[in-house]
């Protein structure tokens, strides 16, 4: 593990952490009892320099998520005074750190859960800080016994990192006959079985994974930590968009911006349960990447457009978007200021 290092004031947290079953650290905003104004939001100390400095500069590339970074942030700060009550000869518990995240896609939870697994190799809590991402079909076998072992052997495979269950719900669907069930009592049994050589993380829909839990009522108490990823703001979403086109070297024009904005309300009008925030952004740029490339294939085609011409991504370049043809049910990686 790394050493402390000094300290230097940092930011309060901008939005109070959203309540959660259980909660990894009690603090005096998480009591009943009313406290001080001035003492409600403890001040976040940063490290100088050390590893942290990594971590924080990639969540301050995230957008939003402020009680998500919060939560980041307090579960370094456990495994840091662990460190040092170790080095001061007093007893540390070992801590549980499987964890639940809720919230609707493309909010964050595939890029959080990579920023902990490194998190947790850089603390010494993990071994490699690799990320195993699996989904239902990964885990379910066709046949009784087929289950267990492909669920074995992604754990496995997840040894000295964590193994990330997306739509875990999903594997409670089809009833005590159906295979997903198998899948969840090998997922415990292995949580016991490799104690503290991997962290589990299932994630889904709010509502749906409040409801996979309540169907197993030994499940919530072995997930301790739970994250809820609200859905981003109009704002945050143009936000977005302006820092995935610039990752990838493009600008949009402040025309496109105010499109951008338009077809944001409209998919969210029209489907308000199925918006798939960062991924819509995600692959309006790309399909408005392809139509540039038409546009100045067309408009230049014996000569090369300047630099400028070749980054800007025009209103005309959104066209014809639509909720048909921005797929909001992509589930291909992303980078950059992408958050799945």
């Amino acid at each position: 593990m790394n050493e402390r290092a000094g300290i230097a004031p940092g930011r309060s947290a901008a939005a109070a952490r959203p309540s959660r079953q259980i909660n990894v650290v009690l603090r005096a905003s998480d009591t009943a009892s009313p406290a001080p104004a001035a003492a409600a939001e403890p001040n976040r100390t940063l490290p100088a320099s050390g590893p942290w400095l990594e971590w924080q500069r990639e969540l301050d590339r995230m957008v939003g998520l402020e009680s998500v970074k919060e939560l980041v942030y307090e579960i370094y700060a456990l495994l840091q005074i662990a460190q040092l009550r170790g080095d001061a000869g007093l007893r540390s518990e070992a801590h549980v750190y499987h964890m639940i995240f809720k919230g609707n896609p493309g909010t964050g939870k595939t890029t959080v859960a990579r920023l902990l697994a490194k998190l947790f190799q850089g603390m010494g809590l993990l071994t490699k800080g690799h990320l195993v991402e699996v989904e239902r079909a990964d885990l379910v076998g066709e046949y009784i016994g087929h289950t267990a072992q492909k669920t074995r052997d992604l754990v496995k495979k997840a040894l000295g990192g964590v193994l990330f269950v997306d739509e875990a719900y999903s594997l409670a669907r089809g009833g005590e006959k159906d295979f997903g069930k198998e899948a969840i009592d090998t997922l415990v049994k292995a949580m016991e079985d490799y104690k503290n050589q991997f962290v589990l993380i299932l994630a889904g829909y709010t509502m749906e994974i409040d409801f996979f839990l309540m169907t197993n009522p030994g499940l919530p108490s072995r997930f301790p930590i739970q994250m809820e990823f609200p859905d981003y703001t109009l704002d945050q979403l143009v936000q977005i968009a302006e820092g995935m086109a610039k990752d990838r070297e493009y600008v949009w024009l402040p025309a496109s911006l105010g499109r951008i904005r338009q077809m944001v309300m409209q998919e969210k009008g029209e489907s308000p349960f199925h918006f798939s925030n960062a991924r819509f952004i995600r692959n309006l740029l790309e399909r408005a990447i392809r139509s540039q490339a038409v546009r100045l294939m067309t408009q230049y085609p014996e000569a090369s457009p300047g630099r400028q011409e070749l980054m800007a991504l025009r209103p005309e370049d959104l066209r014809g978007s639509s909720a048909a043809n921005v797929s909001s049910n992509s589930f291909a990686g992303m980078g950059g200021m992408a958050q799945g």
